[in-house]
């Protein structure tokens, strides 16, 4: 029986793992989070020259919701509603000052520098094994700006240019300069020499850094800290972490988890539908209403509860579920312990039986804005519950059925945002008919983003438009947006490589050994053993080329044939 689906996110995300072991069994009970379907509405697309209107006209407009889960409303969010906005209407969102998850250190290697991309800015992660701590740096070499992650870590452990050999610290000074005379003046120690070092610090098995490398932000991390959840230092539970990038922006990425209504129609046959509160199957799919709530919307972000528990988006990155088993829920209050600190404990869920621990878990997910049209995932299911399947599965053979679950809409994302931003990223709520409640965390996230932030990320002058869209295997292809950025597949798929290596090779020693031996005196029981052990090894070399090219590299996902 596949996990019960305890949130939103929950039936995507968790699915994703449960789904490939059958023997784990977890109570169907109200905890459950219901997928929705949007009930006699009949959507029709948006014409071209609707979407052109759209884009001259730019007046500012209220984003749609309903009253009830089953009645369609016209009428607009009140924007002076003190449940849903504490802030004032000038405070606005600084992407600059904000903490950004980089990587899982366990998909990090120490022993080479990593080139990443977070908010626009290109860095270089590396282990200092001289401070014993990650560090993180403008990828640029101060000399003449090649790219320091194409680089290598010295025997002094020291950051090396491979371009002309210049070597850095760990606070980002230039330690040698092979080019300058040991009797000449001392360059190296010239500020011109040094890269920008940015603040940088693990926490939770992840490593942030702060986009902003002035001084006056060295000690920022003491006034300010990453989101805490204390479940990912706990050592009763267990962390899964998995990440992915994907070819679409972080606004489409943050949405589509906010969404359960997706989750039955988007990933048919993937993910298992969980019992629904006042459940009618109207359709093969068999979604259903979510009646979902916004608590609180301010500049730091939202809360959110809805049947069967309670979510909050913590701006800039982080977006999590908590749940417990199997007692009832009480959505109850999300509070916070210490700087920016979140817990399970918070749905204040008690045990039916104070002996027994209380079965935990949480759904955690680090949206990462990389560029226009770029993001990364960061997810993680800490819970306190099956600790064993860990310990006896590779991590790679939950990331096979996680990747099929995120490829099923990655395509329709991908357009999606392109269709968004022909209508003008601003005015989403005029291109987008959203009448629902099962809606409501997609509105809450677009209000916020419309009201503190107008309606997009600040990149800058760097970047202008999205990039062009390539083919639908680039698109969908794992290899460069997953398995080189994960320790265990890495692992895993160069050992699989080497095994259809291993029975092609066994194959035609088979069939040379019934060659050569054809004029002695061997058996013909033993020629025909060898010729169809031949024969297998060869079918099982093809059926794992087909494997390894399904699960590392590019899986098809065709909705109509399902």
């Amino acid at each position: 029986m596949h996990f019960s689906v305890l949130t939103s996110t929950s039936n995507k995300m968790e699915a994703l793992k449960g789904s490939l072991i059958p023997s784990l069994q977890i109570p169907s009970t109200p905890t459950t989070l219901h997928k929705t379907q949007f009930l006699n509405f009949q959507f029709c697309p948006i014409p071209t020259s609707f979407l052109k209107s759209i884009k001259r006209n730019t007046s500012r407009s209220k984003l749609f919701t309903t009253l009830s889960s089953s009645t369609v409303s016209t009428e607009p969010i009140d924007p002076t509603d003190p449940l849903l906005e504490t802030d004032s209407q000038e405070e606005k969102f600084d992407w600059f000052s904000q903490w950004y998850p980089v990587m899982p250190v366990c998909d990090l290697d120490k022993r080479v520098p990593h080139a990443k991309r977070v908010i626009g800015f290109d860095v270089v992660v590396w282990w200092d094994r001289n401070e014993g701590s990650w560090k993180v740096f403008d990828d640029t070499c101060p000399h003449r700006l090649a790219p320091l992650s194409e680089g290598r870590i010295d025997q002094w452990g020291r950051l090396q240019c491979v371009y002309h050999g210049w070597c850095f610290n760990g606070s980002g000074d230039c330690k040698f300069i092979p080019q300058a005379p040991p009797d000449g003046p001392p360059v190296h120690t010239f500020k011109k020499a040094c890269v920008a070092a940015y603040p940088c610090t693990v926490q939770n098995g992840i490593l942030w850094f702060w986009p902003n490398s002035n001084p006056e932000y060295k000690d920022i991390l003491s006034k300010k800290k990453p989101p805490y959840i204390p479940e990912l230092d706990d050592p009763s539970y267990v962390k899964p972490m998995a990440n992915r990038d994907f070819p679409f922006g972080y606004e489409i990425l943050i949405e589509n988890l906010m969404d359960p209504s997706h989750v039955p129609y988007a990933h048919f046959k993937l993910l298992p539908n969980p019992p629904s509160k006042n459940r009618v199957k109207l359709d093969r799919e068999g979604g259903a209403p979510i009646d979902i709530s916004i608590e609180k919307l301010d500049k730091n972000g939202f809360q959110a509860t809805r049947y069967g528990g309670n979510s909050r988006f913590m701006a800039p990155c982080t977006y999590y579920s908590a749940v417990s088993l199997p007692t009832s829920v009480n959505p109850g209050n999300v509070s916070d312990q210490g700087n920016e600190s979140v817990s399970s404990a918070g749905n204040n869920m008690p045990s039916s039986n104070s002996n027994v621990p209380q079965q935990r878990g949480l759904l955690v997910f680090y949206c990462v804005p990389v560029s226009p049209g770029r993001s990364r995932l960061i997810f993680i299911f800490p819970r306190n519950f099956g600790v064993w399947i860990d310990k006896i599965i590779p991590r790679w053979v939950f990331h096979v059925r996680q990747n099929l679950v995120l490829d099923s809409d990655l395509y329709l994302l991908h357009i999606e945002e392109r269709k968004i931003m022909d209508a003008g990223s601003s005015n989403w709520q005029k291109a987008c008919f959203v009448p629902t409640k099962s809606d409501a965390q997609v509105v809450a996230f677009r209000k916020w983003l419309k009201k503190y932030s107008d309606g997009q990320i600040n990149w800058g002058e760097k970047f202008s438009g999205l990039p062009p869209s390539p083919s639908k295997e680039q698109l969908m292809d794992r290899y460069w947006s997953h398995v080189v950025n994960c320790s265990s597949c890495r692992v895993a798929y160069k050992g699989l490589n080497a095994l259809e290596v291993v029975l092609q090779v066994v194959s035609i020693v088979s069939i040379g050994i019934v060659a050569a031996t054809k004029q002695t005196g061997m058996s013909a029981v033993t020629r025909t053993t060898l010729v169809l052990m031949a024969v297998l090894f060869f079918a099982a070399s093809r059926w794992l080329a087909h494997f390894i090219y399904k699960n590392f590299h590019f899986h098809d996902y065709n909705h109509a044939l399902l």
